[in-house]
């Protein structure tokens, strides 16, 4: 009996040593799970360390897909940022979650003072107010452009798609240019019908008084040659709007057809002078200056175009008793210029932006009169993007023009370099 009582002490105490070193255990266990930096306590029994193991791994996992999730939110906001188009984020109250770069550049947004704004407070518009009250976002609507800075009007495509719980996406698009081109393009349907329909209107008038009237036969010489001339004003017209068509549907031209710039000058100076016959009745003195045999790169015809485009307006615009000069120079840099300069009646200088928009005249009665269409700059301008070159205008009102074709030193060969070539190649 003695001895029963005492095993069984000794059994309860070390029970309870056992449970108080377990209990210890748990204690550092628990203690450790609630910091998930600390270092895993030591001293812990093989059932506690495979769970701390366990635990560890476990840890290990969830912050894998912590940072996968971070890593894929971030690629996700590095896309929204670099779309072209405004992208924000509304709760179901319209208030503002997130934007990106363009959006704020579109509404004039400030991410530190508009976050969790309501997005017509700020975007006071009658047009976005509406929208928004109507619930109907299967369509876009317009709006103005709020952009800071900007000297020319801006014009905006907004459109909301509803997502999760009443949650919002909100795009902004900058349709400015397309509404330009949009504009651009009515604008030049209606010049094209303008100027067919005008000389048609002249040659109907024509063939009706030749039918309906007794004409002596000096009279419908003169009317017949009234009619040649509209209808040679209606081919130009077509010539230069097939050209104008094929100058933006065909290939950039190759840099390696060189072209001799003296025989080009003066094939557009002879040109220039039968003109001048038809225009004024005489050939108005045209010079070509041209020291060096240099060459060009590019397609002759173009330039050629180009070159007797200037020509032309200059022979339309210079007064018969006037003179007019071709000039090529290059400077140091190995640009190349061909310029004409005329003794007109000069360009008013808010004239000079507009001057290569298709069918814009400073004179319109005069332009008709002399034969232009009023798209020879505009084939100018074409002409010299496609050969990297631009087009630069002085003008004084009274005292003529300068028109520059500036072409880049990769298109211009100097004519020592040729000649070194040729030596080369033979």
């Amino acid at each position: 009996m003695h001895w029963g009582s005492l095993w069984l002490g000794l059994f309860c105490a070390i029970s309870l040593a056992v449970q108080v070193v377990e209990a210890k255990q748990v204690a550092r266990l628990v203690e450790w799970l609630r910091t998930p930096d600390a270092t895993l306590p030591t001293r812990l029994s093989a059932q506690w360390i495979e769970l701390a193991t366990y635990v560890i791994r476990q840890r290990r996992k969830h912050k894998d897909r912590l940072a996968h999730s971070d890593k894929r939110l971030e690629d996700f906001l590095a896309a929204m940022q670099a779309s072209p188009n405004g992208v924000v984020l509304l709760d179901a109250d319209d208030r503002i979650e997130w934007f990106n770069q363009t959006a704020a550049e579109h509404f004039d947004f400030d991410p530190r003072r508009d976050a969790q704004q309501h997005f017509t407070n700020l975007v006071r518009d009658p047009i976005i107010a509406a929208y928004f009250a109507a619930r109907d976002f299967q369509h876009s609507v317009l709006i103005a452009g709020r952009s800071p800075g900007r000297s020319s009007a801006q014009r905006i495509s907004v459109q909301l798609h509803v997502y999760g719980q009443s949650r919002s996406l909100l795009l902004s698009r900058d349709v400015t240019a397309i509404e330009q081109a949009e504009a651009m393009r009515r604008d030049f349907v209606a010049n094209v019908s303008h100027e067919i329909r005008t000389p048609l209107t002249v040659l109907g008038g024509f063939v009706e008084t030749l039918q309906t009237l007794q004409l002596s036969d000096e009279e419908q010489v003169r009317y017949l040659d009234l009619m040649s001339q509209q209808a040679s004003r209606m081919q130009s017209l077509v010539d230069d709007l097939l050209t104008l068509s094929k100058l933006e549907g065909s290939p950039f031209p190759a840099e390696h057809g060189w072209i001799r710039v003296g025989s080009l000058m003066r094939q557009c100076a002879d040109e220039g002078r039968a003109l001048s016959n038809l225009v004024w009745g005489n050939a108005q003195a045209i010079h070509v200056d041209v020291d060096a045999d240099d060459e060009i790169a590019g397609s002759e015809t173009e330039l050629h175009s180009a070159l007797f485009n200037l020509v032309g307006n200059a022979v339309r615009y210079t007064p018969a008793d006037k003179s007019i000069r071709v000039t090529w120079s290059r400077d140091a840099s190995g640009q190349g210029a061909l310029t004409v300069t005329d003794q007109g009646i000069g360009i008013a200088p808010e004239h000079i932006p507009r001057l290569t928009e298709r069918f814009y005249r400073v004179d319109r009665s005069r332009s008709r009169e002399t034969g232009g269409t009023g798209l020879g700059l505009a084939i100018v301008k074409h002409v010299l993007q496609r050969h990297d070159a631009e087009l630069k205008i002085e003008s004084t009102p009274g005292s003529g023009s300068s028109f520059r074709m500036v072409l880049p030193a990769h298109r211009v060969r100097a004519e020592a370099t040729r000649s070194a070539a040729l030596v080369k190649h033979d």
